[in-house]
């Protein structure tokens, strides 16, 4: 029978991508894991594999469709031996409508609602609503898994043939890892909470409809952008972020006369490289660099702080993982530095500056920008003197970096001038108390400002 191919969900808060390329055509035959199909999500364009062996017997989709929803039909596979115009006919469902830009007008009251945002889980489950199929393959068989969930599962030591898969044709997804991980909640179901039964959500803010926002302006003196899926992604964050997460702020002021010397003295013994460019050095650091480091190592010195709030349970993290928010167009991005705790600076510095590079052209993978332990967003190379982040989930904390500048300090009763950084910290208070916030917050002051402890 014809076997259909759904838009898959490349990461865990994806509900629609772009079909941006097919990398196959009508006719063509496919094995499991031939690449054939590029997609771009809210956040990287992502290469789609075939699960399942046979010939491409039609394309639904076209490429270039924007907005095609999680589990739409986009493809259909004539299995070996299957007449490909007969499954062609046979393949259910129908391609979806390309979204069509709205008009740069006004539009009427009627046609224009405000959607309630969601506020489901960050890590959400596999969508698919197919019943599990054993995965387990007899013979030495390959077993089916989404790269992400083979990361995962290699990770925690965890045998991916032995789990069970909720995902098309019983492939395993993220989400049938993590229950495997926990025992617990069968795969692909949402585990009931313990104790007394969960409140009722709350009723959503109440915000003024588009209608009545256009209403405070002229018409004609403005044009409609809409918006693409990484700002509608942000924007759901955000507000779940900020309204399920309570949010306390701590701010220090750190010298960096020193750290600065020391990294004038480092970048100025870095080895010399042979590239096609001409001779180049091995690593040039920067402050951001050792920020990413001195937060790692805080971590590492207040171990309670490296958390995760979870309603039935505290995530303590063994690693300090590091994200670092990077600007790109249309939103950004938090590609993380992975046991930064355990790097040195040079290799922060060059892995900081290849991850930024391929968030710009959206070529990061999902297993590079979710999780994470902790993060920092630095906004001092704009002069911001100092600032509040908020924090991402499922992180517990953030760090705001603001710029470093001179200022009057008072030293022994004396005022000289020194290059001070104001940095805040933003805790998520179910997980990390005042105190332990604060402490946090001194460790990574101490290494700031004697830096040598980063290099041992």
């Amino acid at each position: 029978m014809p076997i259909n191919i759904t838009m898959p969900a490349l990461s865990p808060t994806m509900e629609e991508g772009n079909l941006s390329k097919w990398l196959v055509k009508e006719g063509d035959k496919v094995s499991p894991g031939d690449v054939i199909a590029e997609i771009e999500t809210d956040k990287a364009t992502m290469e789609v594999e075939a699960v399942d062996e046979g010939t491409v017997a039609k394309l639904v989709v076209p490429a270039g469709t924007e907005g095609v929803k999680v589990n739409a039909l986009i493809a259909v596979l004539a299995a070996e031996g299957e007449d490909a115009g007969a499954a062609a006919k046979s393949g259910g469902g129908t391609a979806p409508a390309k979204a069509e830009a709205p008009k740069a007008e006004p539009p009427k009251a009627e046609a224009l609602k405000t959607e309630t945002p969601k506020t489901e889980p960050v890590a959400a489950a596999s969508k698919s609503e197919a019943a599990p199929v054993a995965n387990g393959r007899a013979g030495g068989e390959r077993t089916f898994a989404s790269p992400l969930a083979r990361r995962i599962a290699k990770d925690a030591g965890v045998d991916v043939s032995a789990v069970t898969g909720t995902g098309p044709h019983g492939r395993v997804v993220k989400a049938d890892v993590d229950a495997a991980i926990a025992g617990g909640a069968k795969p692909g179901v949402k585990a009931a909470p313990t104790g007394a039964p969960a409140a009722a959500p709350a009723a959503p803010v109440r915000a003024m409809s588009d209608d009545q926002v256009l209403k405070l302006f002229e018409q004609g003196s403005y044009e409609l952008v809409p918006h693409d899926n990484m700002r509608k992604t942000i924007a759901r964050r955000l507000v779940e972020a900020k309204t399920t997460i309570p949010h306390f702020y701590l701010t220090l002021d750190c010298e960096l006369d020193a750290l600065l010397a020391l990294r004038t003295q480092i970048n100025a013994a870095a080895p010399v490289k042979k590239t096609e460019k001409g001779d180049v050095p091995a690593y040039k650091l920067s402050v951001n660099d050792m920020v990413i480091k001195a937060m790692a190592l805080a971590l590492k010195a207040v171990p309670d702080a490296n958390a995760s709030w979870t309603e039935s349970a505290m995530v303590k993290h063994k690693h300090a993982d590091v994200g670092v928010a990077v600007s790109i167009p249309g939103g950004l991005i938090t590609p993380i530095i992975r046991k930064a705790d355990e790097k040195t600076l040079s290799t922060i510095s060059n892995e900081m500056k290849d991850l930024a590079s391929r968030a710009r052209s959206r070529k990061l993978k999902p297993e590079e920008y979710q999780g994470g332990t902790t993060a920092v967003s630095n906004l001092g190379m704009f002069g911001i003197r100092d600032f509040a982040a908020v924090i991402n989930p499922p992180h517990a904390t953030i760090l705001a970096v603001g710029a470093g500048e001179e200022r009057a300090v008072v030293k022994n009763g004396e005022i000289r001038i020194a290059t001070v950084m104001s940095v805040t910290l933003s805790t998520d208070h179910r997980a990390v108390d005042g105190a332990l916030g604060a402490e946090l917050l001194v460790a990574f002051k101490r290494l700031i400002e004697n830096p040598m402890g980063m290099l041992v």
